[in-house]
């Protein structure tokens, strides 16, 4: 069992190997490896030697101990997988990829690593009984409270201290890394999706307090649940990255160049929430941010009745934490008041639409009236032969039978 770390740029990267010993004889599902530390986390890797309800090599990273960490926990992490050729190892085989770690899926990896027969057969990754599975594991350093205790002289671990909640990257659809659950994934509905960043909105500040912050009640925090819906399809216009701002907090990057235009206008934004913890603040400057991208991304031409419901909801968010919007309250009324241009231009089109029937109605009787007016026409021509041989008959003649 190796460890080996570093710090580079803006994460700190932890590797650490593992080796297998009697692979052949394995007969439990999953194994688990030591654990190891990465930041202020505690880490191990999950493997399934016979698949995870596939034929193939199935290998997770795990965040150990979930269960005991603070509600609406979230750990981001880059990370590969590595199982080594021990013959050549320039042919190990590698994946990599990067989690948003959280309550509901505290492992992430690659249930398809690799074909299982190409895995035993060959003595090329099972050699004398044996595998070695590599981990390289970089969290980011803003994320680490002891950062000072994780340089490369340090031998002794530290216990992993509580995160701050943050809201979690939305599901990516596409990507091919499942958690280990052998329970078929589903994709949430919106109305699930609503619900979870609800129920998040209202219960990540009631955590215990952070390090270095001030423990703020959540009767200090009017959030209401019901005003956070369209959440997701907000988030879903950004790259979903953080960025600091003005050493206040991680905001989304999307919003930053915002909330900088803004806070120099209104230098009040800031000062009012100076002294709230950063929890606090990195969600007020989120939903600050919200409503701005919201304006400055969205057209008339794009308003419908869902979107002037989504920047009400928006703004009701922002409200509850008590900025002084005087200046911004009449921009987001002047988009709200697009909502009755839009009911009124829906009964416009309706009316039109009625309009352009009856039209269509009217040309098709006047055509068929043209066709029935030359009808006439022609009959009455007949009519008139009609008339004109049959006036020239004496009614009252006798039949006769050829008598002189």
């Amino acid at each position: 069992m190796e460890n080996q770390q570093q710090v580079a740029g803006e994460l700190f990267t932890k590797s650490f190997t593992w080796t297998i010993q009697n692979v052949s004889k394995l007969k439990t599902q999953k194994l688990y490896s030591e654990v190891f530390l990465v930041g202020d986390w505690k880490w191990r890797i999950l493997v399934f030697p016979k698949g995870n309800n596939v034929k193939q090599l199935s290998l997770y990273l795990e965040v150990v101990d979930a269960s005991d960490l603070p509600f609406l926990w979230t750990r981001y992490a880059q990370f590969s997988l590595t199982v080594v050729n021990q013959r050549s190892s320039n042919m190990s085989i590698t994946k990599e990829t990067e989690h948003e770690f959280n309550a509901s899926e505290s492992d992430w990896g690659f249930t398809s690593f690799m074909p299982l027969n190409e895995f035993v057969v060959g003595k090329k990754f099972v050699r004398n009984d044996k595998c070695i599975i590599e981990a390289r594991v970089a969290v980011r350093k803003v994320d680490i409270k002891n950062f000072e205790d994780q340089g490369t002289g340090s031998s002794a671990p530290k216990e992993p201290s509580k995160q701050e909640a943050r809201v979690p990257k939305p599901l990516s659809l596409d990507s091919v890394q499942v958690p280990h659950s052998s329970v078929p994934v589903t994709t949430p509905t919106s109305e699930q999706v609503q619900a979870n960043v609800k129920l998040e909105q209202v219960l990540s500040f009631q955590d215990a307090p952070r390090t270095g912050e001030v423990c703020t009640k959540p009767t200090d925090i009017p959030v209401d649940p019901s005003i956070v819906k369209g959440l997701e399809e907000v988030l879903s216009t950004t790259d979903g990255k953080l960025m600091d701002f003005r050493g206040l907090g991680k905001i989304e990057r999307a919003f930053v160049p915002l909330l900088e235009e803004v806070c120099s206008l209104h230098p009040s934004l800031i000062e009012c929430q100076k002294k709230r913890s950063r929890t606090y603040i990195e969600w007020a400057f989120t939903a600050l941010g919200r409503v701005l991208h919201f304006l400055k991304t969205t057209k008339v031409k794009d308003m419908t009745l869902d979107t002037c419901e989504r920047v009400q909801l928006l703004w009701e968010e922002l409200e509850t934490f008590k900025f002084d919007l005087c200046w911004l309250e009449p921009y987001v009324q002047s988009a709200l008041d697009v909502k009755k241009l839009v009911e009124r231009a829906g009964v416009v089109k309706k009316q039109r639409d009625g309009v352009d029937a009856l039209e269509m109605e009217v040309k098709r009787l006047r055509a068929r009236l043209a066709v029935a007016e030359l009808d006439l026409e022609v009959a009455k021509r007949d009519l008139a032969k009609v008339d004109e041989g049959f006036g020239e008959t004496d009614m009252n003649r006798e039949l006769g039978y050829g008598r002189h």
